[in-house]
Parts: C-alpha cells; sequence; structure tokens
C-alpha cells in the first residue's frame, strides 16, 4: 500500500477514536489493617476524571437484604481527602453521612477509618484471625459514579496468612506486596459482595452443571467441614429441582461465606452469588440449624435475588427500601428452606410437623392479622428489620412477621394447588413461572434485574399456573390484599396432617408476659383484643394482685389458678393500674387459639393410599 494511502487510513482511525466516548475511569478502593485487635481499618478510595463543581462523597445508610436503616457512618471516623496533586483537601459534612470537596482536580483520594466488632450478614467485623467486611458498611461512594467498573485490593495484617472468598470478580492478584485485587462491574454489584478475608478453609463441589465454593471460617476440623458440604449439596440439588435449573452465576461459582466462631450473631444474609451465614455454633453442635439458614439463603439465589419486587430495583443506599412484596420475597423463601431440608432427608416426620406447627400456628394464633394485611406487614419491613425503637411499640399485637405469615400462605398455596389438580400442579409451579417471567431473563448488567415484579405480576402468574383468574384473585384479595387466616385442616388433612388445639380444654387469659411485681405479678407487654383479659382493661405496666380470690406473688401462680378452670368460666381479676388505682373486672375465660401440626399415624389413625401418594409427591424428593 502507498504510505499516503497509510497515512489517510491512520488519520481516519484516529478521527474514530477520538469521536468514539472514553471508557469511565474505575473507582479505586484499597483496604489495610494496621491494627485488626483494635477493630478497624483503613479505606482509600480513589475517584477519577471528577467533574469540575462540588463533589460529594457518601457512606450508607441501608444494606442490601436488610430494609431499614443502619447508619453506617456512626463507625466512620478520621476521614480526610487529597487533590491529585496529593494536597489535602478541606472537607465540608454536608450531612450525617455525606461529605464534600468543592475545590479540588482531576482525581480525589478519600481516606478514612471504619470500626467494626459484629460478624454478621450487615456489619463489619475485625479482629485478629479475620475480617469480615459488609461492603455498605464501609465503602463510600459518589453520586453520577452508580456505572463505573470498581477495582478493590486488599492487603493483609503484617505476617497474616489470609485469604479471599468473595463474589467479586478475581483480577489475577495474588499474596504479595501489591496484596490481592477484586472488580465489580458497577456500585449494585459492589454493594451486593461480601468479603471474609481470613484463614478460610474452602470446599468445591458441582451440581447440575454449576460450581459452587463453600468457604468457613471456623474452629472444628476438615472433616466437620467436609461432611457438612455433602448436605450442603443435597440441599442445593433440592432447591435446584424447584426452578429446573440454576441461574448463571456471573463469576463462574456461587460462594456460601459462612462464620461459625463463639463471638458471631447468628444471621444470614443473600447476595447475588453468594450468601453470608454466621453462627455462635459450630458445624458439630448445630448441624440442623445451619443447613436451616444455607436452605434458606441459596433458595434466595433465584427469589429476590434474581426474581426481585419491582420496588426493591434498584436498590437505594441512602434511605430505606420499602417493598410490599417482602410476604413473596421472605416468606414464601422461609416455607421452601425447611421444604428443602424435608426433601433432602434432612428432617422426618416428627421435625417436619414441628416447622408445619410454627408457621401454621404464627397465621392462627399471631394477633397482628386483625389490624394488618401481608401486604401492610411487607411494607413494615423498613421499620421492623433490625431497628431498636427507644419508644414503645404494641408490635407484639399489632404486627406479625412477613417471615413466618408468608411462609404459611406459600404453604397454604401449594396445598391448594395440589388439592385442585390433582398432584398435577404446586407451588413449584409458580415459582417456575415466575423465575421464567422475571428472574431468567436477567437484567442490562450484572447486579441489576431487567424485569422486576408487582404484586399484580405474581397474581397473573398464579392465574396462569391455576388456569383460573378467578382463583388468582380471590387467594390475593383473601390472604395478601386481605387479612383472612387459610383454612388448614382440610389443607394439611389431605397430606396426612391433622391440625388440632395445642392446649385444648384448658383456660386460657392471652399470651401474657409476665414479671415480678411488688404486690402481685406485672404485665409487661400490650395485651391484644380478643384476649380475656383485653375486656377487663388490662394492659402494660398494671400489677395483677389476685385471680379468683387467689393472691399472686409470681408468674406460675396464674397457671395453677388457671388449671382449676375450663374455657367459659367467669372469674374475678383484681389489678393496680399504672396510677395506682385498684380494680376489679369480670373475666370469661377462654380456650387458647394455639395449633399443632401432627401426622395422623400419632393421633392412633392411618393413611389412605392417596393421603401417602400426596404426601409423598409433596415432601419426597425430586
Amino acid at each position: 500500500m502507498a504510505r499516503w494511502r497509510v497515512f489517510i487510513v491512520i488519520a481516519a482511525l484516529a478521527l474514530v477514536a477520538s469521536a468514539l466516548p472514553r471508557a469511565a475511569a474505575p473507582v479505586r478502593y484499597r483496604f489495610t489493617f494496621p491494627e485488626p485487635e483494635h477493630h478497624w481499618m483503613q479505606i482509600e478510595a480513589t475517584f477519577a476524571d471528577v467533574p469540575a463543581g462540588r463533589f460529594e462523597f457518601r457512606i450508607s445508610r441501608s444494606s442490601p437484604g436488610r430494609y431499614a436503616l443502619h447508619e453506617f457512618a456512626k463507625n466512620v471516623y478520621d476521614v480526610h481527602a487529597y487533590g491529585d496533586d496529593g494536597r489535602e483537601a478541606r472537607i465540608e459534612q454536608v450531612d450525617d453521612s455525606g461529605w464534600a470537596v468543592a475545590d479540588h482536580g482531576a482525581a480525589i483520594v478519600v481516606k478514612y477509618r471504619v470500626f467494626g466488632d459484629r460478624v454478621d450478614g450487615t456489619y463489619l467485623g475485625i479482629d485478629r484471625t479475620h475480617a469480615h467486611v459488609n461492603m455498605p458498611a464501609v465503602i463510600m461512594w459518589a453520586r453520577g459514579f452508580d456505572d463505573r467498573p470498581v477495582t478493590i485490593n486488599l492487603e493483609p495484617p503484617a505476617g497474616a496468612n489470609w485469604r479471599v472468598a468473595t463474589q467479586l470478580h478475581q483480577a489475577g492478584g495474588a499474596p504479595g506486596a501489591a496484596g490481592f485485587e477484586f472488580t465489580a462491574p458497577n456500585l449494585q454489584y459492589l454493594m451486593d459482595s461480601p468479603i471474609e478475608f481470613g484463614p478460610v478453609t474452602v470446599e468445591t463441589f458441582a451440581v447440575g452443571g454449576r460450581t459452587f465454593r463453600f468457604a468457613v471460617h471456623h474452629a472444628g476440623s476438615e472433616a466437620d467441614v467436609r461432611g457438612f458440604v455433602r448436605d450442603v449439596a443435597k440441599v442445593v440439588q433440592q432447591e435446584g429441582a424447584v426452578f429446573g435449573e440454576f441461574p448463571e452465576y456471573e463469576p463462574g461459582a456461587y460462594t456460601f461465606l459462612a462464620d461459625y466462631l463463639p463471638y458471631d450473631a447468628s444471621d444470614g444474609m443473600e447476595h447475588r452469588n453468594s450468601t453470608v451465614m454466621t453462627s455462635r455454633g459450630s458445624i458439630a453442635d448445630s448441624r440442623f440449624d445451619l443447613l436451616d439458614t444455607v436452605a434458606h439463603e441459596f433458595f434466595h439465589s433465584w427469589n429476590v435475588e434474581r426474581i426481585r419486587p419491582r420496588d426493591l430495583e434498584p436498590f437505594v443506599f441512602d434511605r430505606t427500601n420499602v417493598s410490599s412484596d417482602l410476604w413473596l420475597a421472605e416468606g414464601f423463601t422461609q416455607y421452601y428452606g425447611p421444604l428443602a431440608l424435608a426433601r433432602a432427608g434432612f428432617a422426618d416426620l416428627s421435625a417436619t410437623a414441628g416447622m408445619l406447627s410454627e408457621i401454621v400456628d404464627t397465621a392462627v394464633a399471631g394477633p397482628g392479622q386483625r389490624f394488618r394485611s401481608l401486604e401492610e406487614m411487607s411494607r413494615l419491613g423498613s421499620i421492623v428489620d433490625g431497628f431498636e425503637p427507644s419508644d414503645r411499640t404494641n408490635w407484639s399485637i399489632a404486627y406479625t412477621s412477613y417471615y413466618p405469615l408468608g411462609a404459611s400462605v406459600a404453604l397454604a398455596l401449594d396445598l391448594s394447588l395440589r388439592e385442585r389438580s390433582g398432584g398435577a400442579r404446586s407451588l413449584d409451579d409458580f415459582m417456575r413461572e415466575m423465575w421464567r417471567r422475571f428472574g431468567k431473563p436477567g437484567g442490562p448488567m450484572e447486579g441489576y434485574v431487567s424485569a422486576p415484579y408487582t404484586t399484580a405480576d405474581a397474581e397473573n402468574a398464579l392465574a396462569t399456573v391455576a388456569a383460573d383468574a378467578a382463583f388468582a384473585r380471590g387467594f390475593f384479595d383473601r390472604f395478601i390484599r386481605g387479612r383472612d387466616t387459610p383454612d388448614f385442616a382440610p389443607l394439611l388433612n389431605d397430606a396426612g396432617f391433622a391440625v388440632q388445639k395445642l392446649a385444648a380444654g384448658r383456660a386460657w387469659l392471652g399470651d401474657l408476659r409476665l414479671g415480678a411485681g411488688g404486690r402481685g405479678v406485672t404485665v409487661t407487654s400490650a395485651v391484644a383484643p380478643g384476649w380475656p383479659l383485653y375486656q377487663a382493661g388490662v394492659d402494660e405496666d398494671d400489677e395483677i394482685e389476685e385471680v379468683d380470690g387467689a393472691r399472686l406473688s409470681s408468674p406460675s401462680d396464674i397457671g395453677a389458678v388457671l388449671r382449676r378452670h375450663r374455657p367459659g368460666d367467669r372469674v374475678a381479676v383484681t389489678f393496680v393500674d399504672r396510677s395506682g388505682t385498684r380494680r376489679t373486672a369480670a373475666v370469661v375465660l377462654a380456650e387458647s387459639p394455639h395449633v399443632e401440626v401432627v401426622p395422623l399415624e400419632s393421633t392412633g389413625g392411618g393413611l389412605s393410599a392417596a393421603q401417602r401418594a400426596f404426601r409423598q409427591n409433596w415432601l419426597g424428593p425430586k
């Protein structure tokens, strides 16, 4: 080719290249641990290509998977900012979680410390043995930089032989002077990517063409881990069977991040391609409970991480994230955890009945449904999820958690679909339909979901699965938007279980919380409408002196009085309200609404062939 033609081609390519948009510079973080024994870490965040004008950077107030505020700024201190010339810039604190720099160049480096001494699914936990890092608790971020790629470099304490377990992408880093380097495609993915940095043991297994890593920091043996991971694989297989396939895990594997140490908080938190599970219990001593957490959290890799409510997409880090659909995102997951354990062979008939008892009793005897629907309970997640109020509430009687209450609705829907279709349809089919419509389509980039659902979408999916729009509308009107309680007895009878009163024929005054008092026993929580003592005007702080003429000196004395009576008996209650006024009221004793679920075999009855087949189809392995 002639030289002048080569020159023209090179010039044209240069013009084209100059016209193309330049990729945004990544945000870079460096984590160091100068004094892990004092539970703090140093973070250096570098923001490049910073636009002119005031630059604001923030620490999160909320965390993915948590719905209340956690105000992570309370543990951030010693904040400094530097320009690209290395000189320190003047910082203005704009609010309790935000800082700003007005005079800066094209790059800004922010250095700060974060204290953390809680190992769970939300906070930061650092000591001599490891660093357990939940990103919202430590990462400062800037608006407008949300979709920039991110690089994180971790440097272990001097002399520490630490490993990294995370769903972040490996950037080719290895132990050494440069530490460990990982990447995230954007802020959403970064914030959803916890890190366990320490002496982790990693076991790898494969199910359904996917790779899974179980990374654990614990005080047990390697044999404990290997045996436990074999059990985890069985749970993974059963939950994959619900959906018929596993998600595409973008890093190439799904990672279980487990911390089982005596000083941990007991917790579990789902993430897109990983989960955090923490417990004071050991694998040897708490195997079933730890598997229960595995079953719940792993189910979230479909339900909520990809089958995602629209009001949680994308997650916002500087306010509460309120959703009407936690009954499905959390409650249905709460149902499938124990179901997966039964199908995997870890819960016998008695244990399964116990788990069913818990969720059925919540729906039947919980007083909160009198006041709020499941949708309303879900929206309260932004208040009750890890939040400790300083003022008194009546949550004990006016709120029921969307976890067990949602699970009870999932149970009712599962059994109803099976009964209506002669076993041809079940809740598994509903979850597959939700996956097909809303989870499997994926998202425009890692960390995002392109087809989040609404409550109306979920109702439409049920109408398709049930082939009956009227059934779907009625179910949602009664049990999701309304306050009805399903009739569990005939539904469970199909599977060879009975619902029976837990204290049939015994007198009951209410689910009272009582403490010692100066002249009797003190009521220490709110009294619910429907409890016999409510009509007598007794409530929190009142001191009950006598019931049916018997003087009370301890909470157990009430039980002794009630054992002498039957439901329907009328007794006198003498109490002193908190103003000091003594009052006497007549109370009609009731029967406790609490129930339990038992196998029909334990009642002396037998199972029909249809009941046996129904139970096997429901609880048997897939």
